[in-house]
């Protein structure tokens, strides 16, 4: 057995640069670590995601832990104090684009499991998956739909960055699409076309009267414009005759793309009554991207909320033995959107999230993850698997 530590599998995952559809790389990496290291089997799916699996040697619940390989770009390297994808340590930090946005988190995942079976000599009630998940970063939750399919667990542990602090939920998230048809002209002569601009800044107006649904934990469901576009684009000499704008929705607990849409709609269909020449409608985005094995990856972009209450057994349970191990986790909820929107919002899943490193770090120039951090991180999903399956 080829044994090395979270940190030194941490620096291999980050040398391999790993965009959205690029995770080949990290997907190689985790794949000889899981046949140097004790794991039953390996499996690679169709969109890529890459999952190791250890089965105990008695039935029981099944865990798995979720760490995306993909993520986003760096745009300039010259603006970083060490080069993002050589993993240096400086400090006690490794840098490196994906050291704490989650390389870090998924290394420890896989070096815990290992360590678990060794020291149980594989004597434990269910089964451990490690799940590497592409695409998270275009599509929270859609890859993860694959990983549940083959693994179907009891439990889903999140390893986006916590602290090593317990999260029990998170807000969803969505992108509404709002769209005015106008009717084209030269714009030497407006008057003869409907300018889908002008229509547009009466209905973004509108919807910022509409009152954000609220929960007590979770907060608001924020609804905020974050682009618009006019077309043709650029537009010389013609009047626009269509205007989109993008919104960012944040979404809260049994939120659905039912519901969340109604209000919206039920405004559009006043402001068209009011004014004859509107022509407005909402709906999702729909995109896609190529995943490295050649499929394709996509769906419309709502990613469901959800919470847990901290006074399950399940929870409790884990909590207590990271207390056994030491450390005195806080209980909260992240404020970002996570895959667990598919485990716990879509799949009703029991999920929870444990992470090293700061939420704040991720996407950043000169992103690190703490060595200290990891080392941690380690002893928590150790924990974790100890609570779960012991």
């Amino acid at each position: 057995m080829s044994k090395i530590s979270a940190v030194e599998l941490t620096q291999k995952l980050i040398r391999r640069q790993s965009y959205s559809g690029k995770e080949k790389g990290v997907s190689e990496e985790l794949t000889k670590f899981f046949e140097e290291n004790g794991f039953d089997d390996v499996h690679v799916d169709k969109y890529g995601n890459t999952i190791g699996h250890i089965k105990g040697n008695r039935p029981g619940p099944k865990v798995v832990f979720d760490g995306h390989m993909d993520t986003v770009p760096v745009t300039d390297e010259s603006e970083w104090k060490y080069p993002p994808f050589e993993a240096e340590i400086h400090d006690g930090k490794i840098y490196g684009r994906g050291s704490s946005d989650m390389k870090g988190a998924l290394a420890s995942m896989a070096v815990a499991a290992s360590n678990f079976k060794e020291k149980t000599k594989g004597d434990f009630a269910g089964e451990i998956f490690i799940a590497g998940v592409v695409h998270e970063e275009c599509f929270e939750g859609v890859a993860a739909r694959e990983v549940s399919a083959y693994t179907n667990p009891d439990y889903a542990i999140i390893g986006e960055a916590s602290n090593c602090n317990v999260k029990i939920g998170q807000r969803g998230r969505a992108e509404i699409k709002v769209e005015v048809l106008g009717k084209p002209a030269h714009s030497a002569n407006p008057e003869k076309g409907i300018n889908a601009v002008y229509k547009m800044c009466k209905v973004i107006e509108a919807i910022k009267t509409l009152r954000p649904t609220h929960h007590d934990r979770l907060g608001d469901g924020i609804l905020e414009l974050v682009d618009i576009k006019s077309s043709p684009y650029p537009g010389a000499s013609v009047v626009p005759e269509k205007c989109i704008a993008t919104y960012d929705r944040r979404l809260l607990v049994n939120e659905t793309k039912e519901s969340v849409l109604a209000p919206i709609n039920e405004l559009l269909e006043k402001l068209m009554k009011e004014d004859s020449e509107l022509k407005v409608r909402a709906y999702y985005t729909e995109a896609e991207e190529k995943c490295f094995t050649g499929e394709t990856i996509g769906g419309e972009r709502f990613f469901p909320g959800w919470i847990f209450d901290e006074d399950e057994a399940w929870v409790k349970k884990v909590v207590a033995k990271l207390k056994d191990k030491g450390q005195n986790p806080e209980i909260t909820q992240y404020n970002f959107c996570t895959n667990g929107s598919h485990y716990a919002g879509e799949a009703k899943i029991k999920t929870l999230g444990i992470g090293p490193s700061r939420e704040n770090l991720a996407h950043t120039v000169n992103e690190y993850i703490e060595v200290s951090e990891l080392e941690k991180v380690v002893d928590s999903y150790e924990a974790v698997m100890e609570a779960l399956l012991l």
